[in-house]
């Protein structure tokens, strides 16, 4: 289960960030090109809160019940501290993975309200920008020090 868990959580990968990097395109062509606000810009904000937020659902089963890595940790928390990739992946990891699905909620909801487009484009662009950089720093690439592959079954 744990393997099945952590490939779909793998795969996902793919789709957050490419909902991300459409979002925030999106986004910042609306607002330097002055563009109207259109259903297309809501959507694809959509998409990429929603991809964030199963990533977040395989990730946590991951974290709480699945991962040898964090149940080991959480059995001697203080001495899994001192150890840099058990400490990634009990705090580091899910922490800026948190971080970044409340920054991608907090530009889907400020964009949803706003009615002068520029600033709803500015807002997107803004939050969904902030939360795209903090998972890339959280991901575990292959060239990071916690080393993960880019697709799972390679």
């Amino acid at each position: 289960m744990y393997t099945a868990v952590l490939d779909i959580h793998s795969l996902i990968r793919w789709l957050v960030i490419l909902f991300g990097l459409l979002a925030i395109v999106r986004a910042f062509r609306g607002w330097f090109g002055r563009k109207e606000w259109r259903p297309q810009d809501d959507r694809v904000g959509l998409w990429f809160t929603v991809s964030l937020d199963t990533q977040t659902l395989f990730g946590m089963l991951l974290y709480l019940f699945f991962s040898p890595i964090t149940t080991s940790t959480f059995q001697n928390f203080g001495t899994a501290m001192a150890d840099s990739e058990r400490r990634f992946w009990a705090v580091e990891h899910i922490t800026m993975m948190v971080l970044a699905l409340v920054f991608a909620h907090i530009g889907r909801a400020l964009s949803k309200k706003g009615n002068v487009p520029a600033r709803r484009h500015r807002q997107a662009a803004f939050f969904y920008l902030i939360a795209i950089l903090v998972i890339f720093f959280g991901v575990p690439w292959p060239f990071s020090r916690q080393a993960r592959p880019l697709l799972p079954f390679l």
